[in-house]
Formats: C-alpha cells, sequence, structure tokens
C-alpha cells in the first residue's frame, strides 16, 4: 500500500532526493480539494522540525528550496496560513554561509535508519567517493530483499565509498563479519566516521592482511546481530592473493566501481586474484552494481570478463519495492562466477 503523502515527502526529504522527485502533484490536488493547511503542518513536522532533521540536517540549500516550494503551495490555495511555516524558513535562511557537508537519512523498511555525512560538492578532495551514489541505494534494495545471502557470512565490499550500502546490509542482514574497503584516504576517513555514526565500531587498527585462519572461526557462535565491522585500505592493483585470501570472504559486492576504462582493468585484475587465491574454499559469491552512464564503459566490462574467463548473468531488478527512491531503469545488477 502507498504510505501516506506526508511520510512519502518525508522518506524523499530526509535523504536529500532531488526536490523534483518529491510528490508535489499529490500534494497539489490535496489541498485543491480540501485546502486545509494541517496537512502542510503534518508535512513540516515530518520533515524540518523532524528529529532527524535538526540532528543531521540535509544542506541549507536544500532545506531552504524545500520550504519556499511548500509556502508556495499554501499561498496558491485558500488555506489558512501556517506562522511555523514562516517562522521556519526564517531559522534556515539566519544559517551560517554553506557548509563543505551535509546528511542524508535514509529511512530502511525495517525502521532503522541510516544516517551519513556527505559531501556537498560532486568531486571533492579528487575523489567522487564522497556522496552515495545510485547504484549503491539499488544494490542495497537489492540486499535488503535477500538477506539469507548475507546472513552469517564474511562480507567484502569494494569501493564503499561513504557506506550506504555495508551499513544498510550490517543493520538488516545481520552479516557475521563485513569488511568495508576503498583506497582513497580521505573517503576512509569519511568511511569510518559513518560507521560509527550508525552505532558500529570498526575493528581497531587494519591488520586484516594477517587474518590468520582461526580467526575466522571463533565468532562462529556469536550473535550476528552486531556484525565485526572492519575497514581496510584496499588497493586493487597492488593488494596480493595472500592478503585477499586473508579476508576469507564468502560474498563480495560494489556498487559504481565500473565507470572507467582503467578502473575496470584493475578491478578484473584483483578479481582473479581471488579466484585463484582460494586454496580449499569455495570461490566467493560476486555481486556488482552499475548505473549505466556510458553503455560503452560497460560494454567494455562485459567484454573484459568473457576475455578473463570469469562468466556473469545479469540478475532481473524487483522495481516493486522501491523503499528510496524511484529505481531508475540504468542500475544493473551482475552476478559474477569466479
Amino acid at each position: 500500500p502507498e504510505p501516506g503523502l506526508a511520510l512519502r515527502f518525508q522518506r524523499r526529504f530526509l535523504a536529500a532526493r532531488p526536490l523534483r522527485s518529491l510528490p508535489w502533484p499529490e500534494l497539489e490536488q490535496s489541498l485543491c480539494i480540501a485546502p486545509d493547511s494541517a496537512l502542510l503542518a503534518d508535512i513540516l513536522h515530518k520533515t524540518i522540525l523532524h528529529p532527524l532533521c535538526v540532528k543531521y540536517p540535509p544542506s541549507a540549500k536544500y532545506r531552504r528550496c524545500f520550504l519556499t516550494e511548500l509556502i508556495k503551495k499554501l499561498e496558491s490555495t485558500a488555506a489558512e496560513p501556517l506562522d511555523e511555516l514562516y517562522e521556519a524558513l526564517a531559522d534556515v535562511l539566519k544559517e551560517e554561509e554553506e557548509s563543505t557537508h551535509c546528511y542524508k537519512n535514509y529511512l530502511l523498511p525495517s525502521g532503522d535508519c541510516v544516517s551519513l555525512c556527505e559531501s556537498t560538492a560532486l568531486i571533492s578532495g579528487g575523489t567522487t567517493g564522497l556522496l552515495t551514489w545510485e547504484a549503491a541505494l539499488h544494490l542495497a534494495q537489492w540486499a535488503l530483499q535477500n538477506p539469507g545471502l548475507f546472513r552469517d557470512r564474511t562480507i567484502l565490499e569494494l569501493g564503499s565509498g561513504i557506506g550506504f550500502t555495508g551499513i544498510a546490509i550490517c543493520k538488516t542482514c545481520q552479516p557475521r563479519t563485513f569488511i568495508f574497503s576503498d583506497c582513497h584516504p580521505h573517503v576512509l576517513r569519511q568511511l569510518g566516521e559513518n560507521i560509527q555514526r550508525n552505532g558500529f565500531t570498526p575493528e581497531p587498527d587494519v591488520t586484516w592482511s594477517t587474518q590468520t585462519e582461526s580467526q575466522g572461526q571463533e565468532v562462529e557462535g556469536e550473535n550476528c546481530q552486531n556484525p565485526k565491522v572492519i575497514v581496510a585500505e584496499l588497493d586493487w592493483g597492488s593488494v596480493t592473493e595472500k592478503q585477499l585470501l586473508g579476508l576469507r570472504a564468502d560474498v563480495v559486492i560494489a556498487a559504481d566501481v565500473v565507470y572507467d576504462p582503467e578502473i575496470i582493468l584493475a578491478l578484473i585484475g584483483m578479481l582473479q586474484k581471488l579466484s585463484t587465491c582460494r586454496a580449499d574454499r569455495k570461490a566467493p559469491e560476486v555481486f556488482i552494481a552499475s548505473t549505466i552512464r556510458n553503455p560503452d564503459t560497460y560494454q567494455l566490462f562485459q567484454a573484459e570478463l568473457d576475455k578473463a574467463g570469469i562468466r556473469w548473468q545479469m540478475i532481473p531488478s524487483h522495481s516493486s519495492c522501491s523503499f528510496l527512491y524511484d529505481v531508475q531503469p540504468d542500475v544493473t545488477i551482475l552476478q559474477l562466477f569466479m
């Protein structure tokens, strides 16, 4: 069933989804039928005045544009004026200069929430890893529909960025161990902060490269409600087979890592190391979600997989249940067979 209008505003607003994707036409329709400022007050309390927004606010510019639009909708009807709305806008206008960071709060179907600090610039500190890309949302949504794949297993995420997918999986899918990885120092720092912001404590010091056989065993009986979380600096080019073997990953996931020919070759080289370093263990299951911005690059990825002898298949998308946003048709998930 379609959640109430105010809740749909809430879900999109707290995650700072593009303003045009909020259900404005439905709001206009409702106000036309019954010009009542109570609906707008409800939306205001579920968005701008919501405790999550107060604690982890989206950018001031985003909140300002949102309130301006809400006021426009109110003024275009015969509804009573709503002082709270104007007061909220005055408060936002009083805020300091735009910060380089803002927050996004993603409400999960479980009732839980992932709160992330993100960079307001698209490319920040020389990397695109400081914000949440569409494929990360899509991969998380798919993971939440397939929790059995992650439960009680060791998951390695490549190119974790600021951590959305991994934190969502840690909160809802009960993995035994979750290894977040990236190679950019800025990103790793932000990633560690976001993991802690969401109630997980990364293992001190990244001694992942020396993880021994026995370490994987002793957590067997522990409750997976609270997975062991590791943040690893992982450079696909220089990582060794021995280091990868030490991670003991059962499942490998990645989102939006196929956007550049050079990166594709490094990624495939690393996947080959992963598949050859298994000793007596089964090769990990690998899932890669991509937003297809450039079909040529994506086809190159598939061609290079074929060349490397890595079989792949496309996972059908479940567009029926989009808890976060309007699923974009150009996001696909490939399962690779090592």
